[in-house]
């Protein structure tokens, strides 16, 4: 019998993954431990195994897609096994992706059964509603109609421009049939989903055919009664000519939408001149990234050259293409901007920085690499120094719940690592327990899985400090954002050369900033700076970490 897999909850934070990668295509065979795909979640990409063998009937998540935990991934079954009952009744991945982006786009189709509707809609009839044309859009002005009713309509065709909350936009029909009916006349405004236009089959009666709840305002300020007089006279409709069109050389007017008009002003085009391959001959976007000139006879170009010379010098005007590339957010960075943001706006942070004399930490260090197969970084000593403070300092070892404030026994370390998708946070487990050296093998070990995109949830779960160093980048000083549900967190510059004060004369020395930001739920003032001042007195005498 064929078995549904879903999409796992590979993290106890999970909750949606991205497929970065199929190890197994559709009709291989698959067997129990099998590597099925990579799933990309919320912290880390990890290799998701098959529970089950057989054979791999249906992928319902594509490469790159990414879908909620308990979405249909697979199904593995017999070979020629009849899967349609389990597509049919788990809902399609894909489709459920495309429903849902169409909803997004602000194409909604108004279904048969909806109850706002004052009558059940007639076949063929499809409801178009004012689109969501920008993420912060709400409402929408119908800047001009591009089609009347009794038109003819195709897929594709420009209906309307909309003028939303950014720009005025172009807004084209996924559908085809008549425009039997515009919900909102030009210069109305209306919140998004409310009746824009219905088509459907030519002569279908639609006078019942609403959407209810939606209201509308004019933006021009008219009143009703100036708004029939309008009406009457056809003002509104020569009107609405005016603003998409100019005048061409014989007087003729210019039909050409918005954004067309803003690109051709932008490159000193002359409308009159672009011939239009919109509907009616309206120019739209495209004829004007395409316009090219045409070359001017010879005595013209020497008459023109002249007359250059002759004229004012012209305005500058800046040359050149403005461009974005657009990368989408994985889930790693989609997680750490979720979970910073809660963290800056929810923990009230504050900062403390000390300076530390690096004179003794750099000669212990060299004598301790000096050893056999022995290397420890700065980064070692900072991390060994700040378990042991925290041994003394255990509120600052702590985490606030709202109805108390948890303090822990044990002292497990974060240590931040920077990779290509952005920031991880590996934790080294009872680390006051360990040597330096231990320290040292450990922050490389889970440094290398994590650039590796090996690290597992176990890794990254239970810190209750964390460590971030941009020393080795160069930077001198800097804050971070608390790691919770840690109550601090220890910022590590690098080591300046400086002149320093040392028994009461000017010398060269080595020092090194490091910031400690803590939440002041759990960490008062005096206590981060007590913290500090024990972890000055590890890193300046490097001999009592070893005592």
């Amino acid at each position: 019998m064929a078995e549904v897999i879903n999409m796992p909850r590979l993290s106890d934070t999970m909750e949606e993954g991205v497929v970065a990668k199929w190890l197994k295509q559709k009709g291989d065979k698959v067997e129990e431990g099998d590597i099925l795909a990579e799933i990309e979640t919320d912290k880390a990409t990890m290799e998701f195994e098959s529970f089950h063998e057989g054979t791999l009937l249906h992928i319902g998540i594509e490469e790159g897609e990414t879908a909620p935990v308990d979405t249909l991934l697979a199904i593995i079954g017999e070979e020629g096994e009849d899967i349609s009952g389990l597509l049919n009744g788990g809902g399609d991945a894909k489709e459920d992706k495309k429903e849902e982006s169409s909803e997004a786009a602000g194409q909604d189709e108004t279904e048969s059964n909806d109850e706002s509707d004052d009558s059940d809609i007639p076949e063929g009839v499809e409801v178009i509603t004012m689109p969501r044309l920008s993420d912060t859009m709400e409402e929408g002005t119908v800047a001009s109609w591009l089609k009347k009713e009794g038109d003819k309509v195709e897929e594709g065709d420009i209906l309307a421009e909309i003028e939303t909350d950014k720009a005025t936009m172009e807004f084209e029909s996924f559908y085809e049939g008549t425009l039997l009916k515009i919900g909102l006349e030009e210069g109305e405004t209306a919140k998004v989903d409310s009746l824009l236009a219905i088509i459907g089959p030519e002569g279908t009666d639609v006078s019942n055919v609403s959407v209810d709840g939606k209201s509308k305002k004019k933006t021009s300020g008219k009143s009703e009664e100036k708004e029939e007089k309008s009406q009457e006279t056809g003002s509104s409709s020569e009107s609405s000519e005016k603003k998409s069109s100019g005048a061409t050389k014989d007087g003729g007017r210019i039909f050409a939408s918005p954004l067309a008009k803003k690109m051709a002003e932008d490159k000193g085009i002359d409308l009159s001149n672009v011939q239009g391959s919109g509907g009616n001959g309206r120019i739209v976007k495209k004829d004007i990234e395409d316009y090219e000139p045409s070359e001017k006879p010879a005595e013209t170009k020497a008459a023109a050259k002249e007359d250059t010379a002759a004229a004012q010098p012209q305005p500058y005007v800046p040359a050149g293409e403005e461009s974005f590339e657009e990368i989408k957010n994985s889930q790693m960075r989609k997680t750490i901007a979720k979970r910073l943001g809660e963290s800056k706006f929810n923990a009230p942070h504050y900062y403390l920085t000390i300076e530390v004399d690096m004179a003794n930490a750099m000669a212990s260090r060299k004598q301790i690499n000096e050893m056999p197969d022995v290397k420890v970084s700065f980064n070692d000593m900072v991390i060994k120094a700040s378990a042991m403070a925290l041994r003394k300092h255990p509120q600052v070892n702590s985490q606030w719940t709202g109805e108390s404030m948890k303090i822990a026994k044990h002292i497990h370390m974060g240590v931040a690592v920077a990779v290509e998708e952005g920031l991880v946070v590996p934790v080294l487990k009872f680390a006051d327990q360990m040597s330096m050296t231990q320290i040292g093998n450990n922050v490389k070990d889970v440094a290398g899985k994590a650039r590796n995109k090996k690290l597992q949830p176990k890794d990254m779960e239970g810190s209750t400090f964390t460590v971030s160093n941009l020393g080795m980048f160069g930077i001198v000083e800097f804050t971070s954002i608390i790691n919770q549900p840690n109550s601090a967190i220890l910022s590590v510059g690098t080591i300046v050369e400086k002149p320093v004060v040392k028994n009461g004369e000017i010398v060269v020395g080595n020092t090194m900033k490091l910031t400690l930001a803590c939440d002041h739920r759990t960490v008062d003032g005096a206590t981060g700076a007590a913290f500090l001042k024990t972890l000055k007195t590890y890193m300046e005498n490097p001999v009592t970490m070893l005592a």
